[in-house]
């Protein structure tokens, strides 16, 4: 699997989201893709995903420009918003079979999916009955239900108790075995449990893509490191084109 953005440029108006981006990345990768808000992670990943139109730049995936091959792309691509969006009326297996059904991939898979994120306890069960942490699996489920190559997570253990962020890592781990994972997350140790690279997005541009130990390097932890490259704001504004910090 390889995923290749070469100068990938998005704008909403006269706000720049993604300033001429371009990067690599290869198989079986978990990558934390780092940002404040309104950084242009949400913006990149809904780009890699075929939800937001490439207007400037281009994407290849697995060797084919997602714009041109915007269905076969999205086959081998499983994405869970930060927003999770669910059927609340639905029973769990009922809303996975839905999606089997839209990947025309065997009901079989459904039982290996449902083990795999740890819904067995609760498969019988509305979504609607589900706690967070349980709709959370189930969004993870209905992402890696047709085996993807390439999975992307947007915030996936926000609002979670200790002990399901930890199982949800655990999920994610084993995923990370033999796909490739873009983990976009606020949480430093997620970082630091799960992924070996560090993508850093900061007003549209890629400021780190290094090692976790390099993007860390002199600094006591991630947290320290994160707000030591994201700390100064520099901007152009429109109305007077001068420079100003924040």
């Amino acid at each position: 699997m390889s995923l290749e953005i070469s100068s990938l440029t998005k704008k909403f108006g006269n706000q720049t989201a993604l300033n001429n981006i371009s990067l690599s990345i290869g198989k079986n990768e978990i990558i934390g893709l780092l940002g404040p808000n309104g950084a242009g992670k949400s913006t990149l990943m809904k780009s890699i995903t075929g939800v937001l139109a490439i207007e400037e730049g281009e994407i290849n995936f697995n060797g084919l420009n997602i714009a041109d091959n915007e269905t076969e792309s999205k086959r081998r691509i499983g994405f869970l918003p930060e927003n999770n969006p669910l059927y609340p009326e639905m029973y769990i297996r009922e809303y996975l079979s839905f999606v089997a059904h839209l990947h025309k991939i065997p009901k079989e898979r459904i039982n290996e999916v449902i083990e795999l994120v740890g819904l067995t306890p609760e498969k019988s069960k509305k979504i609607s009955q589900l706690s967070k942490g349980y709709k959370q699996r189930v969004g993870l489920a209905q992402a890696i239900l047709h085996s993807p190559d390439l999975l992307i997570l947007d915030e996936p253990t926000n609002g979670l108790d200790p002990n399901q962020i930890i199982e949800i890592r655990n999920v994610i781990r084993e995923i990370g075995r033999e796909k490739t994972v873009i983990l976009s997350t606020h949480i430093m140790q997620e970082v630091e449990a799960l992924c070996t690279r560090v993508i850093l997005i900061h007003n549209g541009n890629i400021i780190q893509d290094s090692p976790v130990d390099e993007f860390k390097g002199k600094f006591a932890s991630l947290e320290e490191a994160f707000a030591s490259y994201t700390s100064t704001n520099i901007y152009r504004t429109p109305e007077t084109e001068s420079i100003e910090t924040e």
